[in-house]
């Protein structure tokens, strides 16, 4: 076979996007006789669809190389740049930054070029990672500008995407929502280069799913998936792909489809070499898993998830509330918010520090966490995220006694969670809602939203919330009698006990206010006047 056949065959088979066949052809015809820089580029970019980053690396080196000797400094930079990137994703951080280096001495000899935007895009990026989103914005908004005044379509849609991102995170949802849909009608309508258009897929879903863009990220895992499955033999970005459809599968409660989901997500993360993303994937597997109630399996996940970088929370401290580590579940929580600054970031965690605080009885800093979420979720309007914010409230006002102002926003949280259908959120709803029904006195309603939330439950497999349906359904609700919640329970003995709200706040580790706060409650419930009369109620009706 000829070089010259065997290089026909590989450009043949690269324009039709049979990547597997382009690259064996390419080598071949590379081992027969040196190839270009354009076909070593073209060699480069197959091998990176196969997720061979090794081989991507080299050839595209190579083909900086030969883009040199051919006077072509302009592509021999873009080259840098591409090789800068991924090396510094891959965790070789001083090499990516030696070639993005040297990508930026041979674009300063140039002047004005669209190859200058390039080198802006990496700074947009580390900008955005570092929280300054003013600069990352500014930076994207020039690449972007760059790529249009040069009619560079790859560099207007990463510089649209990046500073699509930035906006959302400064607040302007709907101007960075724009921004990334436009760059994704580009990847959408076949007009980039294969790498760019998985960058821009991918990184549209995450930004989606970032500022709780349901129905957006669900139209654009499709049009990812419909781009990934015309070309079977990708690897590249399938695992990413894999990991956003695992997120969206566990909300609409399909969760053995989410798992086998984000177990391939795992595998083809690892082949690429993409950490990060091989990180989110175990999460995922390890959320469906704690759903499930098997703690074993999701533990060892979370564990994998933070070994590849990924954070493990909040998923690992709602795994230790399951587990009934209430102190563990507390301690983590805190010190991922407080590690945390952006709100969106936030906004992941303060639920969970709200539930764990309900748990552990400290009322004030639940309320806390849900007046914080509430004013994010007004800064950055999104259905779900709302809902997530209504829900808390509901269970901290619920925790409050002021069942009425708690059933208000529960029902627009399951409202919610019925339109975005996600049937595992809306189960949640349904118990705190019969809570709130029960606190009133409306035993049939409660009834009717435990039967139902139990049905979601089943459907699921959810083991650990049909546990707690179990006695909630109980006589006592799983509750003391006469509407006090086991923490009020355990204050009303201690204050029968004759201890004073100091001594009480330190034996439950929780404040003198709070305490307070649960006096007063334990007064209003059992409609008594003084700690004395609550004494004398708890003695009489056998509560110590």
């Amino acid at each position: 076979m000829s070089a010259v056949s065997e290089l026909e065959r590989g450009r043949e088979a690269f324009a039709g996007r049979a990547w597997s066949a382009a690259y064996e052809a390419l080598w071949r015809a590379d081992q027969l006789a040196a190839l270009e820089a354009h076909d070593l580029e073209s060699l480069a970019v197959a091998a990176y669809m196969l997720g061979r980053v090794e081989e991507f690396l080299r050839a595209l080196e190579r083909a900086h190389d030969g883009y040199l000797r051919q006077g072509e400094p302009l592509r021999a930079a873009r080259a840098a740049v591409y090789l800068g990137i991924n090396l510094s994703i891959i965790g070789d951080v001083a090499q990516g930054g030696g070639w993005l280096a040297r990508a930026r001495r041979l674009i300063e000899r140039e002047g004005d070029c669209a190859e200058r935007g390039y080198l802006l895009v990496p700074v947009a990026v580390r900008h955005e990672a570092d929280g300054d989103y003013v600069v990352a914005e500014k930076a994207a908004a020039e690449a972007a500008s760059l790529g249009e005044r040069f009619g560079d379509r790859d560099l207007f849609a990463l510089g649209a995407h990046a500073q699509g991102h930035a906006l959302i995170k400064l607040g302007r949802v709907e101007d960075g929502f724009e921004l990334l849909d436009e760059a994704m009608l580009a990847a959408v309508g076949g007009e980039l280069s294969p790498i760019i258009t998985g960058i821009v897929y991918c990184g549209a879903i995450a930004g989606c799913e970032e500022a709780y863009e349901l129905r957006r990220a669900h139209e654009w895992t499709g049009a990812l998936a419909r781009w990934w499955e015309a070309q079977p033999e990708m690897v590249a970005f399938t695992g990413r792909c894999l990991a956003h459809r695992a997120e969206i599968l566990q909300l609409h409660g399909e969760w053995e489809q989410a798992l086998e989901e984000a177990r391939r997500a795992r595998d083809r993360c690892e082949r690429a070499m993409n950490r990060a993303a091989a990180g989110q994937a175990a999460y995922q597997q390890a959320e469906v898993l704690r759903r499930q109630g098997d703690f074993t399996a999701a533990e060892a996940a979370y564990r994998d998830a933070n070994a590849c970088g990924r954070e493990p929370q909040p998923g690992l401290a709602f795994l230790r509330l399951a587990q009934g580590d209430l102190e563990a579940a507390a301690s983590a929580i805190r010190r991922a918010l407080a590690e945390t600054s952006p709100p969106l970031k936030r906004s992941r965690l303060l639920p969970a520090q709200a539930e764990i605080m309900l748990a552990a009885g400290d009322l004030d800093e639940a309320r806390h966490a849900a007046e914080e979420l509430r004013e994010i979720a007004a800064a950055y309007p999104s259905a779900m995220l709302g809902a997530i914010a209504a829900q808390v409230e509901g269970a901290v006002e619920l925790e409050g006694g002021d069942s009425r102002a708690a059933l208000v926003r529960l029902r627009q949280a399951w409202q919610v969670w019925q339109e975005l259908d996600a049937p595992y959120e809306a189960a949640r709803s349904r118990v705190l809602l019969a809570l709130a029904c029960r606190a009133l006195g409306d035993g049939g309603s409660a009834e009717l939203e435990l039967d139902a939330a139990r049905g979601a439950f089943a459907e699921l497999g959810a083991k650990p919330d049909l546990a707690r349906l179990d006695t909630l359904a109980s006589p006592s609700d799983g509750r003391a009698p006469y509407g006090l919640t086991p923490r009020e329970l355990e204050v009303l003995r201690l204050v029968a006990a004759g201890k004073t709200n100091r001594e009480i706040a330190t034996l439950l580790v929780v404040s003198e206010h709070t305490v307070a706060r649960h006096v007063q409650n334990i007064l209003g419930k059992l409609r008594v006047p003084s700690r004395t009369a609550a004494t004398a109620f708890a003695f009489e009706h056998e509560l110590v």
